[in-house]
């Protein structure tokens, strides 16, 4: 049954005689064709029916010298069935049942839409002088007029008489489509909107009257659930799940149901349908129509001045009034469809049983299924079937995307940037069950590639990217090859992704299932290692190297999602322990650089290819620094290849003095990257010495109390900057110089400086551990508020604080504020950041500047801040039956040699002082190196024509001791204390 009114026209259409067609009250007429109306358009020219596959469409303006006002059937193929029919502002567009569109002008000729051959399209839309079609694999193409930017083809684009794909939405699994006059919009699967185009009086929602060139998602929207959309002249509304309905844009003519004729540039509930559970809304030029299924009722607002609201009246009305179709409808009868035009409206009744649903599932983008991937296993399709189902959803971002969304509780209407929507449990069985099938697997990998060279860098919503998060699932069922070269380029394609599209994806990571997250861990991981391999069998490949490189790109931006989000997953499940066999490597190919066997020109050129190839290598990936450990990164840092050295020449009695005023000279260009090498000048003589004595002297006058350049914390174990300097800026500057060059000439130095240094250096933001490290009793008493369990308003205490003789008002803004239960950690955030922070700022930033001064800042930043003061400082973990099972010997000792045997009686009945004292005297640092006490290789020699009034000797640059042959314990231990205890005994370089 077909209901309409509005404004005049030839009774009943044609399709059925004037006399057969009922009236009802306030000019509804109402009827029942022999043959069904089975779809039904108006727009500004026309009006067509469908029935029985066929179109007849009647012209509702007398224009030109043949217009009769009589309904026409088009003239179309035999094997052209339409299924759907949308009317334009001038002509109509056509959907036939295989997906074919035609489009049909003024004069009622039907002819194929050029740019839509071999698509199956399922839905189609128009504008005023636009239309959108949306294919089966959920591609959107436009074509019309783009004078406002409604193609969403962006700005500079003219228009086009042919289908245009608009790329920006490849991924986007989208629901629904809708065309108003000159403004687009788009529903996604999840109820994400997008709408572009003309938007003067705010039909697309965004707040403004701009006009949008490209698809843009209105986020006012979002998590609103919705399900349909609909858009007229230059107001658009929407539907929620739960029958709650939305309107902005123009509200000239009361359109939007507000009770006002105002325009709203922001989505609104039209409070007065508020609880009605709206089952169906559709948009006129300037009126709407709703409907609520439960109660078979219709409601109308807007423009009526051509009768179009069905209330009798040629008013203008702004809030929702019932149609009265008491007469016309019967229990028989369901409303299937609502049709609002321009000066007309119309609705589509069916029969409830054996009707044959407008709005039935097979007007979906295709996706894939659990029920999709059993009928594939099982075989009951045949393989010709399977074959073109696989092709067309692992072919289409946008059915991937759209695959697996968590029905329950409605919970993928939550997607945003912040949650997915995908059912990752329903995701994992189906995968697991497709790995299974090789034959399957093989086929899914065919399309696959072709999937990834679709992908858009640049999506336009946050749903394309959940593809990002199936694809690595389903890689990891493959056989090696395959899951290689796919990973690939799905880390390619990730790095191609615009920044705020991989900040979301980094997002989604962060929130990942833990086995998810370490699966995504472990397939990078794995594909990089087996690169690696392969890189050492394969020399010169410069491919493997690229692919490598993007892989172990990915390790380290997850690496960082994982550190920054504290998820359960260690260090160690990105370390890549083959990358040390490229060190390895290249350290054989530099050793044999400076062999003279190799010294033929060919020979010699060959080696310096490999040495090009692996230390780029090298460089490139020591910039992604999750893979090393820290034995790699050590080995890296060791064996650089040295520029040339910086040289400085001090004297004994003036250490600092020399040193600050040859620093204040040099350039970065002299100090980074150069070994240092370092003369005492005594007498017009200049003496080579050991640049570990030389770190040694210099940090200890540097960090004495005396030098007022640190303070101290109350057991005096650990310095900080001071809030009020006693001395000038510069030596902040120069003392940061002098630590950049200890780290670049890997010097263990004594820096007392807690952990929060180290963190600042890069970048990492010092907590309140860091303050409790430095000073106990403050710090615990900062948590112990944190951890305060009795509910009280205020806590006695202000934001006003005392550090270093200073009195701090922490909120200036707000002097004297209190402390209370709700504030307080606002208030230890604030003292941590004061004293770590803010009242260091100045002299800190010259220390940094100094720092990275005079060494490599990317170098400094493939270390974690712990093992950046592990690498300056070393550490205390002094385990000295290590040390005697590392020590060799040479010359005439060796292991049972008395003399040896009497130096290990000796040295294990020293006190521990005195243990680490013989440490600083054998290598010229105080605590054990970061590697441990196994990174230290003791030697042991003779000391030759030494008598036994001679004190042991040490090469501390080589761990070199000689030890001369005393003829008791007694003596050896007498001079091995009188040595360790003056310092005695340094080589000279």
């Amino acid at each position: 049954m077909l209901c309409y009114w509005g404004a005049q026209v030839r009774e009943g259409f044609g399709l059925l005689q004037p006399d057969k067609v009922k009236h009802g009250k306030c000019g509804i007429r109402s009827m029942c064709p022999k043959s069904a109306v089975q779809d039904m358009s108006a727009g500004r020219s026309f009006v067509g029916f469908i029935r029985d596959g066929k179109v007849s469409v009647l012209s509702l303006r007398g224009e030109g010298r043949n217009y009769d006002g009589k309904l026409k059937q088009l003239q179309l193929k035999k094997n052209d069935r339409i299924r759907s029919i949308v009317c334009g502002g001038a002509g109509a567009v056509l959907l036939a049942n295989g997906g074919r569109v035609l489009i049909m002008d003024k004069s009622t000729v039907c002819r194929p839409l050029k740019g839509l051959e071999n698509r199956q399209v399922i839905q189609i839309t128009c504008g005023d002088q636009h239309s959108m079609a949306l294919t089966k694999d959920g591609q959107l193409f436009v074509w019309g007029e783009n004078s406002h930017g409604q193609l969403g083809l962006k700005k500079e684009h003219p228009g086009s008489p042919s289908a245009q794909q608009v790329k920006s939405l490849c991924g986007i699994p989208l629901a629904q489509i809708s065309a108003g006059g000159d403004h687009s919009f788009v529903l996604s699967l999840s109820g994400v909107v997008f709408g572009w185009g003309k938007n003067s009086a705010g039909q697309l929602g965004l707040g403004d009257t701009t006009d949008r060139h490209v698809p843009t998602v209105v986020n006012s929207l979002n998590r609103k659930k919705t399900v349909s959309i609909s858009c007229g002249g230059e107001h658009t509304a929407t539907l929620s799940k739960g029958g709650t309905v939305f309107t902005f844009g123009s509200g000239g003519f009361g359109q939007l149901g507000h009770n006002s004729f105002k325009d709203e540039h922001h989505p609104r509930v039209v409070a007065e349908l508020w609880g009605s559970k709206v089952s169906q809304v559709t948009c006129g030029r300037r009126h709407t129509l709703v409907s609520v299924a439960s109660s078979k009722l219709i409601y109308s607002f807007g423009c009526g001045m051509q009768g179009q609201l069905g209330n009798g009246e040629m008013i203008k009305q702004s809030v929702p009034f019932p149609v009265d179709l008491s007469n016309e409808c019967d229990h028989e009868y369901m409303i299937e469809k609502l049709i609002a035009g321009e000066n007309h409206s119309f609705a589509l009744f069916f029969k409830e049983l054996g009707n044959d649903s407008i709005l039935n599932p097979s007007r979906g983008i295709l996706t894939l299924d659990d029920r999709m991937i059993d009928r594939w296993v099982s075989g009951s399709d045949s393989w010709k079937v399977i074959k073109k189902d696989i092709n067309k959803v692992f072919s289409s971002a946008a059915s991937l995307s759209g695959s697996f969304l968590k029905t329950s509780c409605d919970e993928h209407y939550q997607t945003s940037e912040e949650h997915c929507g995908l059912d990752f449990d329903l995701v994992k069985t189906s995968f697991a069950k497709l790995s299974e099938n090789e034959r399957l697997i093989s086929e899914v990998v065919k399309v696959h590639q072709t999937l990834l060279l679709s992908l858009n860098p640049n999506p336009a919503g946050a749903e394309s990217l959940r593809l990002y998060l199936l694809l690595p699932e389903l890689i990891r069922g493959l056989q090696q090859r395959q899951k290689t070269e796919l990973t690939g380029a799905l880390a390619s394609k990730i790095l191609d992704l615009s920044p705020d599209a991989l900040k979301v994806l980094e997002t989604y990571w962060s929130k990942l299932p833990d086995d998810w997250l370490k699966n995504l861990v472990d397939l990078f991981q794995k594909v990089s290692a087996m690169l690696i391999g392969r890189i050492a069998v394969e020399n010169l490949n410069r491919d493997i190297a690229k692919h490598l490189q993007k892989c172990v790109g990915i390790l380290q931006i997850v690496y960082q999602v994982c550190r920054s989000a504290h998820r359960d997953i260690t260090k160690s499940d990105f370390i890549i322990h083959e990358v040390n066999g490229l060190l390895d490597v290249l350290q054989t190919i530099n050793e044999d650089m400076n062999n003279r066997q190799f010294n033929l020109p060919g020979q010699i050129k060959a080696l310096k290819k490999q040495q090009s190839y692996y230390d780029t290598i090298l460089k490139n990936l020591i910039s992604l620094p999750c893979i090393f450990n820290l034995e790699a990164k050590c080995s890296y840092m060791k064996n650089r290849v040295w520029q040339c050295c910086f040289p400085l020449i001090l004297r004994r009695t003036a250490l600092l003095e020399d040193c600050f005023c040859q620093l204040r000279m040099a350039t970065q260009q002299h100090l980074g990257g150069n070994l240092l090498s370092v003369f005492y000048t005594e007498d017009m003589r200049r003496t080579a010495v050991n640049k570990k004595d030389f770190f040694l002297n210099v940090f200890k006058e540097l960090c004495a109390p005396e030098s007022q350049l640190l303070m101290y914390n109350d057991n005096n174990t650990l310095s900080w900057f001071p809030t009020k300097p006693s001395v000038e800026k510069e030596k902040y500057f120069l003392f940061g110089t002098l630590c950049g060059l200890a780290f670049n000439n890997n010097s263990v130095v004594n820096l007392p400086f807690p952990l929060a240094l180290f963190k600042k250096l890069l970048n990492v933001k010092p907590s309140l551990e860091d303050l409790i490290e430095f000073s106990p009793v403050l710090g615990k008493s900062l948590r112990y508020i944190l951890d305060y369990s009795d509910d009280v308003e205020e806590m006695n205490m202000n934001f006003t604080i005392a550090w270093n003789g200073t009195e701090v008002e922490l909120d200036p803004a707000e002097p004297g504020k209190v402390v209370t239960n709700y504030n307080r950690t606002e208030f230890v955030d604030k003292y941590v950041d004061y004293i770590l922070n803010k009242s260091v700022e100045e002299v800190f930033e010259e220390f940094k500047r100094g720092f990275f001064n005079s060494c490599d800042r990317c170098l400094v930043e493939i270390f974690e801040p712990e093992e950046l003061r592990g690498v300056l400082v070393g550490n205390e973990e002094y385990d000295w039956d290590i040390l005697k099972q590392n020590t060799t010997y040479e010359g005439l000792f060796y292991a049972e040699h008395p003399t040896i045997i009497s130096f290990w009686e000796v040295f294990d009945k020293l006190t521990p002082n005195e243990k680490k004292a013989f440490l600083l005297f054998l290598t010229g640092f105080e605590k054990v190196p970061i590697l441990g006490m196994s990174a230290v290789k003791m030697r042991v020699r003779p000391l030759f024509n030494s008598t036994q009034d001679h004190l042991p000797e040490a090469l501390t640059c080589h761990a070199l001791l000689g030890l001369p042959f005393y003829q008791s314990k007694k003596t050896l231990r007498a001079k091995v204390i009188e040595a360790i205890n003056h310092k005695r005994g340094f080589w000279e370089e």
